[in-house]
């Protein structure tokens, strides 16, 4: 290209990359027709003279987002770098529960529902909260320890609800009761059975996910040895809100969830965006089958999670879009 060419072509490339001007425009100012200037900034970008450079901050992987999107059909994937000191099988890097609530700042907006179910990774992500436009946050379970309630999810439903200036709904019990009896008496509770009634409406919710061992687990932890051995020899590999998974995603041990202070599975499929927070190399196997259940829509994930999950190998369908049941006909 000659002096003049390149002016000109620097030119048209400003128009077109940064006054944001059709190609149309271009022409019409310029005096040549729109197929020129096309070509024209073809060969800017060929011959280096427009640089084109996608740039996401550093903590998040773009790349693999988009290829784990891909893979489970889920409607957002956010992959975060897990923490250069983090050890191999440290499950939730903290860091999960900014982005997580960075992108409950995008999804949420003025009249929704909000759900959070227990969860370490929904608790960091409340405490993250800086911006929600106003909407009502209703807790979604129990909590783990009745006694650690100001400290759990109690506290991330008021957390979220300050933020937003909406209203909140907690849910002052525990997750896992002695028998269906209790939980039926406690459902049927004033408090309880008001945050119950807003389930049919919530929007968004944020949920964790669960590996079937100890420490990892919430539902794990609170059964007895007995309890564990017996889903454990159902085929249990994840939980989620109280409900457990095998391998492929199917729901197993469905009578517990009877003895839980819970979102049901199917009130859960049918709220439009389930964002689900969880990550490290050891809870991966469980992130997958989780996704496989059609249960969430979107996954905030770090890399280590990540590779393991896009290497997985599977059947096609997409479940996370198509809110497929693995258990239906």
């Amino acid at each position: 290209m000659g002096p003049a060419e390149l002016v000109q072509a620097a030119a048209m490339a400003r128009r077109f990359y940064l006054e944001g001007k059709s190609k149309i425009q271009i022409a019409e100012e310029f005096g040549v027709s729109r197929f020129k200037v096309a070509r024209v900034l073809e060969t800017a970008l060929e011959r280096d003279l427009v640089r084109i450079e996608i740039r996401v901050p550093a903590e998040l992987d773009a790349e693999r987002s988009d290829a784990l999107r891909a893979r489970y059909g889920l409607r957002h994937a956010v992959v975060v770098e897990s923490p250069a000191d983090a050890e191999a099988d440290t499950p939730d890097p903290e860091n999960l529960g900014e982005v997580a609530a960075d992108l409950l700042g995008e999804l949420v907006t003025e009249g929704d529902v909000l759900g959070l179910a227990w969860g370490r990774s929904t608790i960091h992500m409340a405490a993250a909260l800086h911006r929600l436009p106003p909407c009502t946050v209703v807790q979604l379970t129990g909590v783990y320890d009745a006694g650690t309630a100001e400290r759990g999810s109690v506290e991330a439903v008021r957390r979220a609800a300050a933020v937003s200036g909406g209203e909140a709904h907690p849910i002052y019990a525990p997750m896992l009761l002695p028998d269906t009896a209790t939980a039926d008496a406690l459902r049927g509770q004033t408090g309880i059975a008001r945050a119950f009634e807003y389930f049919d409406k919530v929007t968004v919710a944020a949920v964790s996910i669960g590996s079937w061992e100890a420490g990892i687990s919430t539902v794990y932890d609170m059964l007895t040895e007995q309890e564990r051995a017996h889903y454990a020899s159902l085929g249990a590999a994840a939980e989620m809100s109280a409900h457990l998974f095998d391998a492929e995603g199917r729901r197993i041990g469905r009578d517990l969830g009877e003895r839980c202070i819970t979102v049901e599975a199917d009130r859960l499929r049918r709220i439009p965006e389930v964002v689900a927070i969880a990550g490290g190399r050891r809870k991966a196997p469980a992130i997958g089958a989780v996704l496989r259940s059609g249960l969430v829509t979107s996954l905030v994930t770090d890399t280590a999670a990540a590779d393991h999950l896009l290497l997985e190998t599977g059947p096609g369908p997409r479940p996370a879009l198509d809110r497929a049941d693995p258990d239906g006909p």
